[in-house]
């Protein structure tokens, strides 16, 4: 079978590797030249995913896998088009198609009758049905659901673990009619592997959601309430904090019973899924109040952390600040929506000096990121801790001198090397 991957991101990349290496012929597309020519030369344009630098070479060398910029050309040389594509929320919390929009039209200008095209960018609720089918019909001619098949179908992985992922979760499909919804279940049987789930009702594999609108509130349902839960999580942390009361402690006895799941509290809520999904499910539902409350809650976190380390530390006007984590979290080279950026925003708006330390990015990252780097012995007056790097749980205070006060927004350091310095980590005591 001949597949089309449009968008080689770091989810649309493996994705196409994966179909690659079931032996199907892939024709992966991207927009960005540098990106397509170092895949063809079988090189990561995105280290850090586990296991796709080796699956990518192999998958060159066989011939299975071929980067192009050309979208009209590989849909017209495929059976299946899966789309990758970003879709971005403007700061009037808009959901941006610009970019997903000029993909579906030149798709459209390459379709022929018995394509399937599957959108897997998570997407508000009827944005498969009214807004990409009436695209595609338009410009290609066919009609959807009779000439081609169209169906949704999320993408449910983590990025670091993707191939993994792609066993572990069962695919979700859904199509504009039942016909849609069929062709897509066949065609994810035949491009992924899954793991045994003694746990799942309806066992591991590909299921049927019926509609691309239940395949599209099914993702917006599991992230959605994700944020809801670090909201509720975070407003716990903050009371704990008054009271004086370990909320870590509280977690493990809360969740000691099956009927509770309460996450972990924290400086910030980051990354492209969490804080952006939640506004595709609001503009899909805008009487959504727990969750447009528990959005508001949680972008005020680096405001509220900001305000604990002052009250530890004192007025922090002139005194040197460091950020510890520009990544959104621990272990990813990533700061999309990273709460490193409104942290340095209200530490500087009370007249501090601040610094960034993450040690996944250089110097010369940092500053291109608009931050002052932090190197470890500069003198520092107070620290945050913002993302969960395994090497911040080793963090010693011969690494911060001068520190006299540090918040851990991720309860990440070990408290017994700290003796004499202020540590508040975050909902403990």
């Amino acid at each position: 079978m001949n597949i089309a991957i449009v968008g080689l991101g770091k989810i649309g990349l493996p994705l196409a590797v994966q179909f690659a290496l079931k032996g199907h012929k892939v024709f992966g597309v991207d927009i960005n030249e540098k990106t397509v020519s170092l895949i063809n030369q079988g090189l990561e344009p995105f280290p850090g995913e586990l296991n796709l630098e080796h699956n990518l070479k192999k998958v060159i060398s066989t011939k299975n896998l071929f980067a192009m910029t050309d979208t009209v050309l590989a849909t017209r040389q495929s059976d299946a088009v899966v789309v990758v594509v970003p879709l971005v929320v403007c700061d009037l919390e808009i959901p941006d198609f610009g970019m997903i929009d000029s993909a579906t039209k030149l798709i459209a200008e390459g379709l022929r009758p018995g394509t399937l095209v599957s959108f897997e960018t998570t997407l508000p609720i009827g944005t498969t049905r009214n807004r990409f089918a009436p695209i595609l019909e338009e410009i290609s001619g066919l009609k959807a659901g009779t000439d081609f098949d169209l169906v949704f179908s999320p993408e449910r992985v983590f990025s670091g673990r993707i191939f993994a992922d792609l066993r572990k979760y069962p695919k979700l499909v859904g199509g504009i009619n039942p016909k849609s919804s069929q062709k897509g279940v066949e065609f994810y049987s035949q491009v992924l592997d899954f793991d045994e789930r003694s746990d799942l009702k309806e066992g591991n594999g590909v299921w049927n959601m019926g509609s691309c609108e239940a395949s599209e509130f099914a993702k917006l349902a599991e992230t959605t309430y994700r944020d809801v839960n670090i909201a509720l999580s975070n407003q716990f942390a903050l009371f704990a904090e008054k009271i004086g009361i370990d909320f870590y402690r509280v977690i493990s006895a809360s969740n000691s019973q099956p009927f509770s799941h309460i996450h972990s509290p924290g400086v910030a809520v980051g990354g492209h899924c969490i804080p952006v999904y939640p506004q595709f499910y609001l503009w899909s539902d805008p009487e959504a109040s727990i969750v447009r409350c528990a959005r508001a809650f949680n972008s005020s976190m680096p405001q509220r952390i900001v305000v604990l380390l002052e009250e530890m530390h004192g007025k922090l006007h002139k005194q040197c600040v460091v950020v510890l984590g520009a990544s959104y979290r621990g272990g990813v080279k990533e700061t999309a929506f990273s709460g490193v950026f409104s942290l340095v925003e209200k530490l500087e708006d009370l007249g501090a000096t601040v610094y960034v330390h993450d040690p996944m990015y250089t110097n010369e990252e940092l500053k291109e990121l608009g931050f002052d780097p932090y190197s470890y012995g500069m003198h520092i007056d107070a620290a945050i801790v913002q993302a969960d790097h395994l090497e911040y749980s080793l963090l010693l205070p011969s690494n911060l001198p001068g520190v006299k006060s540090i918040l851990d927004g991720r309860n990440i350091l070990r408290t017994e090397f700290w003796t004499g310095i202020k540590l508040k980590k975050f909902g403990s005591t």
